[in-house]
């Protein structure tokens, strides 16, 4: 019997993975060929989607880009010995583009059996679980501070305190709430765990909810995410059977139990108190702090609110020490990150790396420049809230300290591409727009301000008493900055202001058309 592996992974999905997967079996069912098809994650090169993934006795060779109307061709060729082809990458696992990355939260995904449990374990999974398990909650939460864990949402605030926060507040009801409401653009690190190695988010919710004394937990997923939600809410299930959940876990008799929900469909819930407000059946609108969260949350009750992200890493972190994950990285950030490529890039994909990794590396090697061959004219970090930095900042190291001194953030590790093609000015009205599409209307600086920011743009756009506009626009960046409730208005004009510093020959000095979209999303 031959294994191949073929991704399910909503991305390769959608460029045929399925098509391939049917073509698999039937063209070797025909052949008399027997053969055993494993729907997995992807392995994150997704220029390559979908990769047909072959088991030989020298390891699993890869096929890139393979369409259903090639497999019959592929099969007679030898596909399943590693013959050659012009769609063999060769042996996947020893690409400089994977051997290059420091893989811990996504050393699994594209590798396993999703939903397998057994296949999960036989490659180091559990194992931090089991160790905490074995500790105090104290104990847990201390190894989470120690390791210098921050939040992967985009704050960076320290993981361990929020935990002890949430930890040391009395209460008999307690919970904790998992924020995979991915909607930053160009970001897909949440999705493609959910869909790739799903154990391994519940796993580190289940030591979160051990650790903090909550007895229960809900996962927030995107409703643009339907793939996701039905593999994670299938590999609840099997993790209930496994007793991984439940009233008694791993015979510990400890509980902990987790649900989906799902989300209601817009930016702002993201953020985690909207996040809550959508949870308990309201509209999402951001939540005044103090509380916070952790002190009273969800239902009033004491909630740890952690990125999908953050909690994955958690298992590392047990299973190694939390000297191991602090051995990583640079500064005051520990660990890996996992940086999604995106944009006009020729290869777009999951890079997971130590903090300090350059831009540059990140987008010409990694990400081998644009898909256009143009040159790189500006790169967008952190979501449609982040800056846009020029080719001269590309030496930035990805850390949050540095990004933030540079005027910039890290966000949720999503890198945007864009070539000397790019309209910055287009790109400088889409920041309010998006803000005036998708603000909770709470409070006026973030509501009325991103609207007005549209307004003064176009009139910039139209040669409008531009000096005077332009005074206005930094005044009214000023205000939505130190005004707003939550980071959508408070950040809104970080991809404003970057576009004004570092791309000013892109400020129109003189009348030029607005067209009804004012540029695209």
């Amino acid at each position: 019997m031959t294994v191949v592996y073929v991704p399910g992974d909503s991305g390769a999905r959608s460029v045929g993975a399925d098509a391939v997967a049917n073509a698999l079996v039937a063209k070797a069912a025909e052949r008399g060929l027997d053969v055993t098809v494993i729907r997995n994650g992807s392995r994150g090169m997704l220029w390559l989607e979908p990769l047909v993934e072959v088991v030989t006795e020298a390891g699993r060779v890869g096929y890139g880009s393979v369409a259903a109307a090639e497999i019959d061709e592929l099969l007679a060729a030898g596909m399943l010995v590693g013959a050659a082809s012009p769609n063999c990458i060769g042996i996947v696992d020893e690409l400089d583009w994977l051997t290059k990355q420091e893989r811990f939260t996504f050393a699994r995904v594209g590798v396993t059996d999703p939903l397998s449990l057994a296949d999960y374990e036989a490659h180091g999974g559990l194992v931090g679980l089991r160790r905490a398990i074995e500790l105090t909650p104290t104990e847990v939460v201390a190894a989470v501070l120690e390791s210098g864990l921050r939040g992967r949402g985009g704050a960076g605030f320290p993981a361990g305190i929020k935990w002890r926060t949430v930890l040391e507040t009395e209460s008999p009801t307690k919970f904790v709430v998992i924020n995979a409401d991915e909607g930053d653009s160009g970001t897909y690190a949440d999705r493609m765990l959910l869909e790739g190695d799903p154990f391994l988010l519940i796993e580190g919710c289940v030591i979160a909810g051990l650790s903090v004394r909550a007895e229960f937990g809900f996962v927030y997923i995107r409703s643009e995410y339907p793939d996701a939600i039905a593999t994670f809410n299938r590999a609840l299930d099997v993790a209930r059977a496994a007793g991984w959940l439940g009233a008694d876990i791993l015979g510990s008799g400890r509980a902990f139990d987790l649900e989906v929900r799902v989300g209601a469909g817009a930016y702002i819930c993201g953020e985690e108190t909207s996040l809550l407000e959508s949870i308990e059946g309201r509209r999402p609108v951001v939540r005044s702090k103090p509380p916070l969260p952790a002190i009273e949350g969800l239902f009033g009750q004491p909630t740890l609110v952690n990125n999908v992200l953050t909690v994955a890493a958690v298992p590392f972190v047990l299973a190694n020490g939390a000297a191991a994950y602090q051995e990583l990285g640079m500064g005051r950030s520990r660990g890996t990150q996992v940086f999604q490529l995106a944009g006009n890039v020729a290869r777009p994909g999951i890079v997971e790396l130590a903090f300090g990794v350059s831009v540059d590396e990140l987008v010409n090697t990694f990400g081998g420049g644009t898909r256009t061959g143009r040159p790189v004219h500006a790169v967008q970090v952190g979501g449609p809230l982040g800056a846009y930095l020029p080719v001269e900042q590309l030496s930035l190291p990805m850390d949050y300290e540095a990004l933030l001194a540079a005027g910039a953030m890290l966000g949720h590790g999503g890198i945007v591409v864009f070539d000397d093609g790019a309209d910055m000015w287009a790109q400088a009205r889409f920041a309010m727009s998006f803000c005036a599409a998708e603000s909770c209307g709470k409070c006026t600086p973030c509501r009325i301000g991103a609207v007005r920011g549209v307004e003064v743009i176009d009139r910039i756009s139209q040669g409008t008493d531009v000096a005077a506009n332009l005074v206005l626009l930094e005044d009214l960046c000023e205000l939505m900055t130190d005004g707003s409730l939550c980071a959508l208005g408070g950040l809104t004009p970080l991809p404003v202001r970057s576009v004004l510093r570092h791309f000013s020959s892109a400020v129109p000095a003189s009348p030029t058309p607005v067209g009804p979209s004012g540029g695209s999303r």
